[in-house]
C-alpha cells in the first residue's frame, strides 16, 4: 500500500539496541528506576522529585473506579508530558474510525494478505481500517486494523487517546520504545498499549506486517476462569512489563495523537519518552502465544472457542464482552466419535479472524488462495460460517480412535458483541476475496431419510 500522509521529517538516528529486561505478572502494581533513588520514598508526588524530576499521574481509569479495576501509573519524567507545541489536524488517511460509510453485511467477508509497501512507511503510516464498531466518543466497541511497514519510526512519536491497542505480528519484529520502557515482539508474541502511552515503532528485520485491534471499552484483563480452577490459559506470571528506559534527547520532533478516530500531530522539542522512573499498573506489556494453556475435551464434542480466550474486555452486561481476544494454537485433539474442527454455528457475536502462521484447521483453501498467514475473514452476527466443503469431508472422513496433534498453527479472532462494519476502503482493497461465499457451495447433502 502506497498511501500519501503528512509526516515530519527524521531528525533520530536508530542504532542497534540489546534485547530488554522485563518484570513480570498481569496488572502487577509494577515498579521500575532507571537511575538508582529516582523513585520517590513514602509518597507520590515530593515537593521537589529526585534528579529534579517532574512527577506525573497517568490514569486509564476513573480515580474512583474499583480498586481491582483502577488503572493509573506514576512517572518521574525530564519534562512533563505538556511541553509540547498545539496540535493540528492532518489530513485523513486509510487509519480512520469511519464505520459508518456503508451499511455493515450480513455477507462473510476474506481478505488475502495485504502486500508489504514500496515506499519508506512507517508503522503509524502503514495502518489501513478493515472494519470497527462504536466509538471513542461512547467509550464502547472496537476497530480493527492491518498494518504494514517497512521504515522505523524516526523523528516522530504516537498515542492513542481512544483506545488501548492490541499489537498482533504476523510478519517481522516490532521494537516498541515506549514512555515507560521497551518491549520487543515478534510473531507469536502480542503487545498491548494502554490508552495514552507514547511510544515509537522500530523494525529490527526491516519489515513488518500485522493486526491491530483498537479497545475503546474497558481495559483489557484476564477473563475469569470459573470451573477451570485457579490456572491455565493465559497465566498472569507469562505476561511482560518493561524496566524504565529513558531518552534525554533535544530536537525537532512530531508527536502524532488519535482522538476521536482523527489523526493530530503537534512540534516537540524533545523525546517524550523521557521517563526516568515510574510505578504502578497502567503499563504497556507484552505475552508469548505459544504460552498459552489449551484446554480441551477429552471425552466428546467440540468445546466453544470461549476456552481460547487470552484477554477481554468486559462490558456492562456480565458475561457478554466489549472485546475478546482468542487464539487457536496448537493443541491435542482426542474427543472420541466426534467432529473435531470448529462446527457450523451462527453466533450473537461477530468475529473478525486472522491468521499468524501455519493453516487454520477449517478452511482448506480457496480460488482466491484461501485464508493464509497474513489475511483475514469477518462474520458478523448471526452469519452462518464454518468448515468449507474440503474440511468438511476431511473431518468426518478422520478416524476419531487416535489423538490428532494440531500443529504448524496459530489463528486469532477478536469477538466483539458489537456489529462489525467493514469500511469502504477495506471493500473496495483488491484484496478482498470475491470469491469466498464459494467455499461452502461444494458442501454435499448426505440427507437420507431411509438410513438412520
Amino acid at each position: 500500500m502506497n498511501r500519501e500522509r503528512n509526516t515530519l521529517e527524521p531528525h533520530m538516528t536508530q542504532v542497534a539496541a540489546p534485547a530488554p529486561d522485563y518484570q513480570s505478572g498481569f496488572g502487577n502494581e509494577h515498579a521500575s528506576e532507571a537511575l538508582p533513588g529516582a523513585l520517590p520514598a513514602g509518597q507520590n508526588s515530593p515537593q521537589k522529585a529526585p534528579y529534579g524530576l517532574y512527577a506525573e499521574q497517568l490514569s486509564g481509569t476513573a480515580f474512583t473506579a474499583p480498586r481491582h479495576a483502577n488503572r493509573r501509573s506514576w512517572l518521574y519524567r525530564i519534562r512533563p508530558a505538556a511541553v509540547h507545541k498545539p496540535f493540528a489536524l492532518l489530513k485523513d488517511g486509510a487509519f480512520h474510525n469511519r464505520f459508518d460509510e456503508q451499511p455493515a453485511t450480513p455477507s462473510p467477508l476474506r481478505w488475502n494478505p495485504f502486500p508489504l509497501p514500496v515506499k519508506p512507511t512507517d508503522f503509524v503510516d502503514g495502518l489501513f481500517t478493515i472494519a470497527g464498531n462504536g466509538s471513542a466518543a461512547t467509550q464502547s466497541g472496537i476497530g480493527v486494523y492491518v498494518y504494514v511497514a517497512n521504515h522505523s519510526m524516526q523523528g516522530r512519536f504516537f498515542y492513542d487517546a481512544d483506545g488501548e491497542l492490541l499489537i498482533v505480528p504476523q510478519q517481522g519484529r516490532l521494537r516498541l520504545a515506549t514512555e515507560l520502557g521497551v518491549l520487543e515482539v515478534a510473531p507469536l508474541e502480542i503487545a498491548v498499549i494502554p490508552r495514552g502511552i507514547r511510544f515509537r515503532v522500530e523494525l529490527p528485520d526491516g519489515h513488518a506486517r500485522g493486526y491491530l485491534g483498537e479497545n475503546f471499552g474497558a481495559p483489557l484483563r484476564l477473563p475469569e476462569l470459573g470451573p477451570i480452577g485457579s490456572n491455565s490459559l493465559a497465566n498472569a506470571r507469562d505476561f511482560l512489563y518493561p524496566i524504565a528506559d529513558y531518552e534525554d534527547v533535544e530536537g525537532k520532533f512530531g508527536l502524532l495523537a488519535k482522538f476521536q478516530g482523527r489523526l493530530w500531530s503537534a512540534e516537540i522539542g524533545h523525546s517524550p519518552l523521557d521517563v526516568v522512573a515510574w510505578h504502578g499498573n497502567h503499563a504497556p506489556y507484552k505475552y508469548d502465544l505459544t504460552r498459552f494453556n489449551a484446554i480441551g475435551s477429552i471425552s466428546y464434542d467440540h468445546p466453544d472457542p470461549s476456552i481460547f480466550t487470552v484477554l477481554t474486555s468486559q462490558s456492562d452486561t456480565p458475561g457478554t464482552a466489549n472485546m475478546d481476544f482468542v487464539i487457536f494454537p496448537p493443541r491435542w485433539l482426542v474427543a472420541e466419535h466426534s467432529f473435531r474442527p470448529p462446527w457450523f454455528h451462527r453466533n450473537v457475536a461477530s468475529e473478525f479472524m486472522g491468521l499468524i502462521a501455519g493453516v487454520y484447521d477449517a478452511k482448506e483453501g480457496g480460488k482466491s488462495g484461501g485464508f493464509v498467514p497474513g489475511g483475514a475473514s469477518l462474520h458478523n452476527c448471526m452469519s452462518g460460517h464454518g468448515p468449507d466443503a474440503a474440511s468438511y469431508e476431511k473431518a468426518v472422513a478422520a478416524d476419531t480412535t487416535k489423538p490428532q496433534h494440531v500443529t504448524d498453527t496459530m489463528a486469532f479472532m477478536f469477538e466483539t458483541r458489537h456489529v462489525i462494519h467493514p469500511t469502504q476502503q477495506a471493500i473496495e482493497a483488491q484484496e478482498l476475496q470475491s470469491d469466498y461465499w464459494q467455499c461452502w457451495q461444494g458442501i454435499r447433502k448426505h440427507f437420507d431419510p431411509y438410513k438412520k
